[in-house]
């Protein structure tokens, strides 16, 4: 094959060399615009792994590129006055124009052509190649001139950036946050050679703006920086190589992905890689990686498929499709750490303290769990449970060696209800009712998850009148022959478990008279069996459903009172918390949805017009539960559909609410509208638990795919939570808490007295089959 690589950075480079190794009777060149062994840039950051691959790949050039490696485990944070330090991190680090130097002399010893200071403006410069690397970077012409097949998805992100160098050496990753008068501004610095460290300082553009950098020239900015950031650089400089730059060289990262990688323009194949293709934050360092992948997968192809020009179309096709999955893996990831920096001062640099601070940072991609911090720093992470647990109240041992409370075992106080550990067994329905009593279904599926170790056991939404149930089969409490029957729920719980028992209220609104999901989710009930129903505004929930009459003022006041005396109800019970439920399109979250809310009177319109009456019937509830015991309220915390609740709208009414007098906000998602399109994945909501919390500074719960204590420790310990609620897992266990917990190695959690023999096999059989493993 003829190939032609435009763009000699380390995509175009690796590519050439090992299709040239791989197969020398191909003819390669790589077009670059700089001068010979010239480049600009301080350095980059490999991983591990990403060098074991290169490894196999090529040795000679591997061998090259280690030698030349800055390798460091030590991760050390400075803020708030205080200098903390983490190990086992494993990084690698290299001046970007010695790697690129190494790649060149590489390619020139397998007889790869290398052709510099030469501009290429489109790939039709190139009739005769076969194939067509489009490398050449973030600007890509080759990309931009077929931007309608292509299809690029560039976003400009808010924060500002400068890349800069210093002379200064450093032995570990080292981040400094420095508050101004108008912001915080953080430095992410390393170590790359044997006499420079990359010194890139960010923060946001209201910063950026309200110190006048834009105004600045280059020198002034960095004579700026320099000062600012004068305690960790001891009096080393700070250094630029962008003085090609206009102004003063502060950038906005640019975050893109190709809808598609390959074109046939006629003659050639043309095939993006790298920053061409897919950009990756430099929070996590993955740029370089992104690319070395790049080269190293289309290879492969060829390989598998055959190095002939006859077999490119198959090798580009398998290519995307793997390159895909992986790149959106990294992209997920440095998206979560980008958004961390994006937010790090009003979020958490204001709230947090020095030590959950450092947790936070070291986790903000949410590739990093609490295990897999032990694993990499298990003295550092021992300590940190212990000032989690001493936080919490538990007396700590001062022992070494001794092992402390992971955090989702620490207890939890809100008013006068102290939970005996973090996990809450979510609300979630069983449709097991009749007339909305609880039987005796409830009370062996409830009980059993209470002597399985939950803090808090709630059982399904619990409706507040006939006309607001979901089903036929709902549980309700509207009479007080209810309340019985859930006082003897309450009193086996407390007198059985250490657990605390909690009820939620609701209405289902539009989404009532409906049948049991085993039987049809959503799906209206006949209409003998049906009533009629009420929401915020008259549009059904699905086509076939029933058309919901627009509450008046006479029906806002029905319904405030079926949740007082629900309420009070609740409080005959012994019940210890209560939560409204004001999501997943149900009447009370039906007007806080302008997808559901389209009235033109007080109640639809602004974000204050929307909640006032989920406001009406939170204050009337709070007036009547008892002032020890806490409110939650759950909330939508996103629509998933377009013109719906964002997680900005959700924070504007987590405040409201707090204001109110709620004790916590239950973050969840969702189920508003049925052409929602909700992206999934690990954790996938807790993003919303994490800003309400640490921006309306109120207590939250999260929720959705957390099934391990890995995951509740992680969100825990890094303050994106206080709760989290644990659903499905709990349906196939009822045990879950207890047996995590022995999963973990934590042996004094204390099993119902009656269960202890079953918990000490439990625990050998796991140690018996972690030793075999």
């Amino acid at each position: 094959m003829r190939i032609v690589c435009i763009g000699g950075g380390p995509a175009g480079l690796y590519f050439a060399l090992l299709m040239k190794k791989k197969h020398p009777e191909h003819q390669i060149r790589v077009v670059e615009r700089n001068k010979p062994y010239d480049t600009f840039g301080w350095g980059v950051v490999f991983s591990d792994a990403t060098m074991d691959s290169m490894k196999i790949w090529d040795e000679a050039s591997a061998a090259e590129i280690q030698d030349a490696f800055n390798h460091w485990d030590d991760i050390e944070v400075l803020f708030k006055g205080t200098r903390q330090r983490t190990s086992g991190h494993g990084f690698v680090g290299i001046g970007r124009k010695k790697l690129l130097n190494i790649l060149q002399k590489r390619c020139e010893e397998l007889g790869v052509e290398l052709v510099f200071e030469t501009d290429v403006d489109a790939d039709t410069q190139y009739p005769d190649a076969d194939l067509i690397i489009a490398s050449d970077g973030l600007n890509s012409k080759i990309r931009n001139r077929y931007a309608d097949i292509f299809e690029p998805d560039m976003v400009v992100r808010p924060n500002r950036y400068i890349w800069l160098g210093t002379d200064k050496l450093f032995d570990a990753f080292t981040f400094d946050f420095r508050k101004t008068d108008h912001g915080w501004f953080q430095a992410h610095i390393y170590k790359f050679d044997d006499k420079t460290s990359t010194f890139i300082i960010e923060t946001t553009e209201e910063a950026y703006e309200k110190h006048g950098l834009g105004d600045m020239s280059q020198q002034q900015s960095i004579d700026f920086c320099q000062c600012l950031f004068s305690e960790v650089l001891e009096g080393a400089p700070l250094m630029t190589n962008a003085r090609h730059l206009r102004g003063s060289a502060w950038l906005n990262f640019n975050r893109l992905i190709c809808g598609k990688w390959s074109h046939y323009n006629g003659n050639s194949h043309v095939v993006l890689m790298g920053d061409a293709a897919h950009t990756a934050h430099f929070a996590i360092g993955s740029g370089t990686k992104l690319a070395i992948d790049d080269a190293i997968e289309l290879t492969r192809q060829f390989q598998l498929h055959g190095h002939d020009k006859s077999n490119i179309p198959a090798a580009l096709e398998t290519y995307e499709e793997i390159r895909r999955v992986d790149v959106a893996r990294i992209q997920n990831a440095a998206r979560n750490a980008m958004e961390w920096f994006e937010v790090v001062g009003h979020r958490y640099a204001d709230t947090l303290e020095p030590e959950q601070f450092m947790y936070s940072m070291l986790t903000r991609s949410q590739r990093i769990s609490h295990e897999n911090l032990r694993l990499r720093d298990k003295n550092w992470l021992e300590g940190y449970e212990k000032w989690f647990a001493k936080k919490s109240g538990l007396p700590v041992n001062t022992n070494t060696g001794t092992r402390h409370t992971p955090p989702m075992f620490t207890p939890y106080r809100l008013r006068d209800v102290t939970l005996p550990n973090r996990i809450v067994m979510s609300p979630m329905a069983m449709y097991s009712a009749q007339d909305g009593l609880i039987n005796d279904f409830h009370m062996v599926h409830l009980g059993a998850r209470a002597l399985g170790g939950a803090g808090l056991v709630f059982a399904e939404m619990t409706c507040v009148s006939p006309d607001g149930r979901i089903t036929p089969n709902c549980l309700g409490l509207w009479n007080e022959e209810q309340a019985v029957g859930w006082k003897r729920l309450v009193d086996f719980v407390h007198q059985n478990s250490d657990a605390k028992v909690g009820i939620q209220l609701g209405h289902a609104g539009r989404k009532g008279a409906t049948k049991p999901a085993w039987e049809g989710i959503d799906q209206p009930v006949s209409d003998d069996q049906s009533w009629p129903l009420l929401s915020a505004s008259a549009a059904p929930y699905l086509v076939n459903s029933q058309t919901p009459k627009a509450v008046d003022r006479a029906d806002m006041d029905r319904v405030l009172a079926d949740f007082v005396r629900s309420t009070e109800l609740a409080v005959t019970t012994g019940a210890d918390w209560l939560e409204l439920h004001c999501a997943h399109g149900y009447l009370l979250s039906s007007f806080l949805s302008p997808l559901t809310n389209q009235r033109t009177d007080e109640y639809g319109g602004s974000h204050e017009n929307r909640a006032r009456y989920p406001l009406e019937v939170f204050r009337a509830i709070r007036a009547v539960w008892p002032e020890d015991k806490p409110i939650s309220v759950r909330l939508s915390c996103h629509d998933w559909a377009e013109g719906g609740n964002t997680p900005d709208d959700a924070a504007i009414f987590a405040q409201m609410f707090k204001d109110a007098g709620a004790d916590l906000i239950d973050c969840s998602s969702g189920q508003v509208v049925k052409h929602e399109k909700p992206v999934y994945g690990r954790l996938f909501q807790t993003p919303f638990s994490d800003k309400i919390r640490n921006e309306v500074n109120i207590p939250t719960i999260a929720v959705g795919a957390i099934s391990e204590a890995d995951h509740a420790n992680s969100i825990i310990s890094a303050g994106r939570a206080d709760l989290c609620a644990v659903a499905r897992p709990h349906l196939a266990d009822a045990a879950w808490v207890l047996h995590e917990a022995a999963k973990i190695g934590l042996t004094n959690v204390a099993w119902p007295k009656q269960y202890y023999s079953g918990k000490t096999q439990y625990e050998t059989n796991l140690s018996r089959a972690a030793q075999a493993k």
